[in-house]
């Protein structure tokens, strides 16, 4: 059967978790221990002919342990821990978070250390609500300058990819740069997948099989489809990671927390716009979007193998994936549209081109929007959005980053 054929299914990360002190004395050995033992994580999937795409660190809060006292202080910092991670023996890509920013001191640093530092400097900032039930907004203004200030010092505003926002979002998440870790939680690692290629494969070979179904049946085989599909790697997966625990001497080293089943597409593996395509709709965006939309997160959601952490649902990531960036040049959809999309799906709206001179309180509404829906619906959602200096809605990017497709700039509503 097709849905086997393992190189459909990417491990997109092994991506640990770990807590730093201010000691500077012990950060080699943390570091080196994490990238140790995401290299033999990796080893094991690739003996079972699995291809892992990265390896990824993720800290506690970096106001923790950098000195943050200052700019030059806390980039100091970066540097040495940047010398002590191209110590590291692994031939594979090597990301790294520096966790949440929890002041508004750290949040006006992260312009000046992602400009620096890139993807060493991940991080991210999470939103909560009050008794009320009401957003922190004055955290919002502060994650909105720290938006508005990246674009104006990174090239072409690409630094934003290394900087979102969160709602609603617990620890463990295996992607960047919304993952962050809890220093009252043990280290641990996680997994997440890359699987539009075997999402879209099944259906091929499904509809070529099956060409004259009903909508009822069509959808509710394509259902049964995909998961059977996802629950046969997830099972896969499992097994390999049994017996790597079994082999490994120090058990207790970093603890498997689950996996993160959603698709996560990337520039370079198939977009979901044709899944959605084999799944009967023409473009992404009109009508019928969204029912489709709520089977692929159910599909995503019935993985009973393992674990399900992070978002485990369907990321619509706009210039990671090929076809919505050209969805967004052929006008199929909208910041509306996405935003529509995330309340029974997710991920909230990622890696969205935005006009430079977009108003702060348009982004900070937007922001509020999207975190209403987290809170309200009990679901994790991000904002990682990119406003472009000097472009207006329809021109179209330029941007130069490996991991990112060219799109159109979108307006916000």
């Amino acid at each position: 059967m097709i849905y086997k054929n393992k190189d459909l299914c990417k491990i997109r990360t092994i991506t640990t978790f770990l807590t730093l002190s201010n000691d500077k004395s012990t950060w080699e050995e943390e570091l080196l221990r994490a990238c140790s033992f995401c290299e033999s994580v990796s080893k094991q999937f690739n003996q079972e002919n699995y291809q892992v795409q990265s390896i990824r660190i993720v800290t506690n809060a970096f106001g923790e342990y950098l000195d943050t006292s200052s700019l030059q202080k806390a980039k100091d910092d970066l540097s040495f821990i940047s010398s002590i991670l191209k110590k590291s023996t692994t031939s594979l890509r090597i990301r790294f978070a520096i966790g949440e920013a929890k002041t508004f001191n750290e949040i006006s640093l992260l312009p000046e250390l992602i400009s620096s530092f890139g993807d060493l400097a991940n991080a991210c900032v999470n939103v909560n609500i009050d008794e009320n039930e009401i957003l922190d907004n004055t955290l919002i203004k502060e994650s909105v300058k720290a938006v508005k200030k990246i674009s104006e010092i990174t090239p072409r505003g690409e630094g934003n990819f290394n900087f979102t926002v969160n709602f609603n979002c617990k620890p463990f998440i295996p992607y960047f740069p919304a993952s962050y870790h809890d220093s009252s939680l043990e280290n641990a690692f996680v997994i997440g997948l890359e699987t539009p290629d075997l999402l879209v494969e099944v259906l091929k070979d499904f509809n070529q099989k099956n060409p004259d179904l009903s909508h009822n049946i069509a959808l509710a085989s394509y259902f049964n489809i995909l998961k059977e599909a996802l629950s046969y790697h997830c099972s896969n997966i499992k097994n390999i990671l049994d017996r790597f625990e079994e082999k490994i001497e120090n058990k207790s080293s970093f603890v498997f927390k689950g996996i993160d089943s959603s698709a996560a597409p990337s520039k370079n593996c198939s977009s979901m716009v044709e899944v959605y395509k084999q799944m009967g709709l023409n473009s992404f965006g009109r009508s019928g979007t969204v029912e489709i939309s709520s089977l692929l997160t159910k599909v995503f959601k019935s993985v009973k193998e393992l674990p399900l952490v992070g978002f485990s649902g369907l990321m619509l990531a706009v210039v990671e994936d090929e076809g919505l960036a050209k969805g967004t040049i052929d006008k199929d959809f909208d910041v509306r549209t996405l935003l529509t999309n995330s309340a029974i799906c997710g991920i909230g709206l990622d890696t969205v081109p935005i006009e430079g001179d977009t108003p702060s309180l348009k982004i900070e509404q937007i922001m509020r929007d999207t975190g209403t829906m987290a809170f309200r619906l009990n679901k994790p959602l991000t904002v990682r959005l990119f406003p472009v200096p000097g472009l207006k809605e329809g021109d179209i990017t330029k941007f130069e980053s490996d991991d990112l497709c060219n799109s159109a700039v979108l307006a916000l509503p």
